[in-house]
């Protein structure tokens, strides 16, 4: 966890496929802890195509069982459909609007990461009104598994939104 904190928790991410995974990723931590996705976050890559949109996007009923019997990934049939409907939702967010994901989420910030300074962890939140936001809106794209906390923590992951307390190295007000 040290490492992923350090490294990748909080930068600002703007490659489709990157995103696209962090929101999977977000989706099926769901009820489970984060560390547990991180030994898994191979597996998915390799069961889901690399996070290739398109492909994930074909993916029918023998994938589905695939990906069932697959001991890698969480092994849940709503998170599993979830990421096949989120690849479809994502290519017809391009045709729709033709933006990029990066482009779609990083809109809701107005392009630039929103920087918090919580004094401590208790102080980060697990919602907020932009999260709510662009959950509604993910929601109404037909995106699965993206309530505003999945959302958030999103947000925080893919450095839309930088959490880092005061007193972290990442911190710039840290000299």
């Amino acid at each position: 966890m040290v490492a992923y904190h350090d490294d990748e928790w909080g930068v600002p991410h703007h490659d489709d496929r990157a995103l696209f995974e962090l929101l999977v990723l977000e989706g099926a931590q769901a009820g489970l802890s984060w560390s547990t996705i991180l030994r898994k976050r191979d597996g998915y890559r390799d069961a889901f195509a690399d996070f290739d949109v398109v492909r994930i996007a074909r993916f029918g009923d023998d994938d589905r069982a695939r990906l069932l019997s697959d001991a890698r990934i969480v092994r849940n049939r709503q998170k599993i459909d979830a990421a096949i409907t989120n690849a479809r939702a994502t290519l017809a967010l391009r045709d729709e609007t033709g933006d990029t994901l990066d482009a779609y989420l990083w809109s809701f910030v107005d392009g630039a990461p929103i920087v918090n300074r919580p004094r401590d962890e208790r102080d980060v939140p697990a919602v907020s009104d932009i999260s709510t936001r662009l959950s509604k809106d993910l929601r109404a794209r037909g995106f699965k598994f993206v309530g505003p906390t999945i959302v958030y923590a999103f947000m925080q992951a893919a450095g839309l939104v930088d959490d880092h307390v005061a007193r972290c190295f990442k911190s710039p007000t840290v000299p």
